[in-house]
């Protein structure tokens, strides 16, 4: 068993390369088996949940190769028409993607329902329905999604009922190579989903409209070509999240400011500063400075993303004042909460919405990571309690964090992965 051991109360200072965004990989990875051809992807974070799709993608026929940590490439021109395996399919949370790239593909889909974070059901009602508009008929049985149709995808018009970032993806993946116009309106606007849509532009696909709420696609056939995916907005936020909770001045590196807006923005509410440059951005919080209450609402984008909901809500516990943490997005995204409690955090929730009092200190506590950013958020309240944090259930957050430790090692974190042996005491691997 893996762990993070944390040794709180030091401020963060100096500078952090951020990755290639999670979001957009785990798209634009299935994306890939659309392409006739070879396509080589850069900035390709080194995460398990992209490993994972690398294995799926073998297992299919694709042909992939590593040209370095970050860069990979995938040929899909002799893919079989299989079913992935059930096993991969259900550690991801993005596993639906696959179905959107195995319609437009082969007009046939199969894959497992979205596994991966537990906190609560992922819907994938608006992606049924979108799946339909383009002419395929969709059931859900025994744990999976089957999708087919008679003489392949087609063209349709697609209006979702509510904003949704995954359905957005995946109806765009789906229609890209279909013969004549696909018509998206109240789609989600998210960089991850402008980055997908660049992607598939790149192999020679015709979408217009990404990052708006009406997207519209002229399917091609897809060819051969290269790709660097977009910094990760998220992971970037975390850091930001960081360093506003243990104070001090890091140089967030490799990011694009804009995307960022949406977060510092209300990070610049707490008390935080911040100043940039074409690719970085510069975080810097005082020690003498304490942090403020605010109200925050996770909104789909431009609005504060719900993947930082959790990362704010560490920050929130020692913030002056009363704080009230709602998410528009997800209905059950507050089971860390207890986490936080043992570390002596004073928090109430109810349904959607988190009432976080300040505290004058968290304090070191054996706590789990129940999701992905929930995990990461337990770090940063680890980074700033007193005392020696534990912290288990790691997984969760090496799916989508890269290097995770040594960046935070590397200015200024008391943070140490380690070993725990069944039968021996802890022993240090990294």
């Amino acid at each position: 068993m893996n762990k993070y051991i944390i040794n709180g109360g030091n401020p963060l200072n100096g500078r952090v390369d951020i990755s290639g965004a999670k979001n957009a990989a785990v798209a634009i990875l299935p994306a890939a088996l659309l392409v006739h051809g070879v396509c080589r992807i850069d900035n390709v974070p080194n995460i398990s949940d992209v490993n994972l799709w690398l294995s799926i993608l073998q297992h299919m026929g694709a042909v992939v190769r590593r040209l370095g940590d970050y860069e990979v490439e995938i040929d899909s021109t002799n893919i079989q028409k299989i079913a992935p395996p059930c096993e991969l399919m259900r550690k991801m949370r993005a596993s639906y993607y696959l179905v959107g790239a195995m319609l437009g593909r082969f007009g046939w889909a199969e894959a497992g329902l979205p596994g991966g974070c537990d906190f609560g059901e992922r819907p994938i009602d608006q992606h049924i329905k979108g799946f339909r508009a383009l002419g395929a008929e969709v059931s859900v049985k025994n744990g999976s999604i089957i999708a087919t149709t008679e003489d392949g995808i087609r063209s349709g018009h697609v209006y979702f009922d509510k904003r949704t970032v995954g359905a957005t993806i995946n109806v765009m993946i789906a229609a890209a190579c279909a013969p004549g116009q696909t018509v998206i309106e109240n789609a989600n606007k998210e960089p991850h989903i402008v980055d997908v849509a660049n992607f598939l532009n790149s192999m020679g696909a015709d979408i217009r409209g990404a990052g708006t709420d009406l997207i519209k696609i002229r399917g091609r056939k897809l060819h051969g070509g290269t790709y660097s995916i977009i910094p990760d907005q998220i992971e970037a936020g975390t850091f930001i999240a960081a360093v506003a909770a243990t104070g001090g001045d890091v140089i967030i590196n490799n990011i694009i400011p804009k995307h960022l807006e949406c977060i510092t923005t209300k990070f610049a509410e707490l008390g935080v500063d911040f100043s940039e440059g074409d690719e970085y951005i510069r975080v810097t919080r005082p020690l003498d400075r304490k942090l403020r209450a605010t109200h925050v609402t996770a909104l789909p984008y431009p609005g504060y993303p719900t993947d930082m909901q959790p990362q704010i809500a560490s920050c929130l516990c020692i913030a002056e004042g009363t704080s009230i943490l709602t998410d528009g997005v997800y209905d059950n995204r507050f089971r860390y909460v207890d986490e936080l409690r043992r570390m002596g955090a004073d928090i109430t929730v109810d349904g959607k919405t988190a009432i976080i009092r300040c505290v004058n200190e968290l304090t070191g506590a054996n706590i789990s990571a129940c999701d992905l950013r929930a995990g990461v958020a337990m770090i940063i309240a680890g980074l700033c309690a007193r005392g020696r944090t534990e912290i288990d259930n790691i997984s969760h957050i090496e799916r989508g964090y890269q290097d995770i430790v040594e960046k935070f090692r590397r200015i200024g974190a008391d943070i140490t992965k380690v070993e725990i042996p069944d039968d021996t005491d802890a022993a240090e691997v990294g």
